[in-house]
Parts: C-alpha cells; structure tokens; sequence
C-alpha cells in the first residue's frame, strides 16, 4: 500500500484542526468518532467525490487540477501561505522527485558586501535550510557568542539555526517566549521542505530533530505554513541581559534562497543601549 506522502500527510491534518461549526455543518456531538471533519464532509464541501479526495489523501491520485486544489483549499480554509503549500506539494506529487544530495551552498560576494555595509546591526545571512552562512561580529554576539565565529566559514560545521533553537541549551535561554520562537522555525522548515522535496539534506535535518527533540515533534505534526518574515522578539542574553529586537528576513537578490536576517531595536530605547554595549563588550576582547 503506497504512503500518503507530504501531500495526502497534509491534507489529513489540516482536516483534522477543522471542526463541523468552523465550515456551517451542524456537529453530531459525543457520538462523533474523528478529529476534525470527516472525508465525505470535506469532499462534499470541496465539490468532488469522497472517493477521489480520499485517493489523494493516501496517496494514490497525483493530478489534482488547479481548479480541484482551490476548491480544497478553500473548504479547509487554508490562508494564502498554506494554499501555496498545497500546489508545491501537488507539483512534487506530480513529478515525484528524486532525492539528492545538492552541494554546499555559497555565499556571493555581493552578499558579503551587504553584510559588511549593515555592519552597525546584528546580522545573519541564512541559507534555505537555515544553515548560517555567514554573520557579522554583532550578529554572532548577540545570537550565538558561544560558538566559534570561524564556524560558518566551513560547510561541514556551520551552525543550524533550527538546531541551535531545538537541539542547544543556549538557544532555548536566549529566547524568553521559546515556543512562539519554535513555532516560526518550524513554519519556515515546512516552506523549505514544500519548495525542496527532493533535498537530502534538508530530509535528513528533519529526521534528525524528529529523532532527538519531541518539542519540534509535535510542532511539525501541527503541520502549520507560516514563513516568518518579521517578528518581535524579547532576547535574555548571557552578557547584557533583556533586550528586545524585531528580526527581519530579507530576501538576497543574486541569491533568492538565501535571506539576511537583521536585528533592530527602538530608537533611544534600552534595548539599544544594551546593544551598543555589546559592541563594546565585544571591541574589548
């Protein structure tokens, strides 16, 4: 019997999070057996026949139309993120890709320059999955000062930022609200996976966190698409204590899977300040 695939694995848990009241159909109570709505209800909400929604949910109907994927999507009542999800898995599902392993992702100069010329603010340059590619001295203080700031620079040992989150200590201190944290990772991870079934790699990343952290278990079970492109974040760092900054990914043009990630603060707030002593704190050493 054929796997249901990321396709048929997606559908079956964004049915499951909808409840009978959430689409107009009166709920049977107690006497109901399943999360979520049953195959029948979605098919008939969607249009098509029950039999045909649930080959494509177990994986055994790979040429959904465009007009069958909208109306699936709009009875599961996915939001525009999660709607492009769905054609990305329906296209992998199509042309079945075949795993492989790409070669280490590079950084182009033009990139470095961006770094440098942002280089009065935290800064990260991510790769599609998340592998820090390269940080500038106050990016690798603020987020990952226990690390050596050469460690991007080799391929076999460039920090992960899904795994720093979910895999190192340091990761889970520094954010105070963890979870809302993780929940973006995940979000992002799940993007990523939707854009590059074929990866390798990033299917052995998922494996791994899926094999050590039950934190991101559960998170990726939940199957939510929501990239985070900017998010407010309250940091608890080791050297200069509370300071919140807004992290926002920006797209690099010559390399459109790569994002550089900087860090602001509030003018005049303390969280610049803290910022400018880490700066100092830095210089000094």
């Amino acid at each position: 019997m054929n796997a249901p695939g990321p396709l048929g694995t997606f559908l079956l848990a964004r049915r499951a999070r909808l409840r009978p009241e959430d689409v107009g159909l009166r709920d049977l109570g107690p006497r109901r057996r399943v999360a979520g709505l049953r195959r029948e209800e979605l098919a008939q909400l969607a249009g098509v026949s029950v039999s045909y929604y649930a080959r494509l949910e177990q994986g055994l109907s790979r040429g959904a139309s465009a007009e069958v994927l909208d109306a699936i999507g709009r009875a599961l009542l996915l939001d525009a993120h999660e709607r492009a999800h769905l054609d990305r898995l329906a296209d992998a599902a199509r042309h079945a890709p075949r795993m492989r392993r790409p070669r280490p992702e590079k950084l182009a100069d033009e990139t470095r320059d961006l770094l440098r010329a942002v280089d009065g603010v935290p800064a990260i340059v991510l790769g599609r999955r998340m592998d820090v590619l390269a940080w500038n001295a106050l990016g690798h203080a603020l987020l990952a000062g226990h690390l050596d700031p050469r460690d991007p620079d080799e391929p076999a040992r460039r920090p992960n930022m899904s795994r720093m989150l979910f895999l190192d200590p340091h990761g889970r201190e520094l954010y105070a609200d963890w979870k809302r944290k993780a929940r973006a990772v995940v979000g992002n991870l799940r993007v990523a996976v939707g854009r590059h079934p074929e990866d390798a790699l990033l299917a052995e990343l998922i494996g791994e966190l899926t094999m050590k952290s039950e934190e991101f278990v559960a998170l990726w079970r939940d199957h939510r698409v929501a990239p985070c492109d900017a998010a407010t974040y309250e940091l608890r760092h080791p050297v200069v204590g509370a300071v919140t900054v807004t992290q926002q990914a920006l797209s690099v043009a010559r390399s459109p899977e790569q994002v550089l990630t900087v860090c602001t603060t509030a003018v005049g707030s303390p969280s610049e300040s803290a910022l400018a002593l880490l700066r100092q704190a830095r210089a000094r050493f």
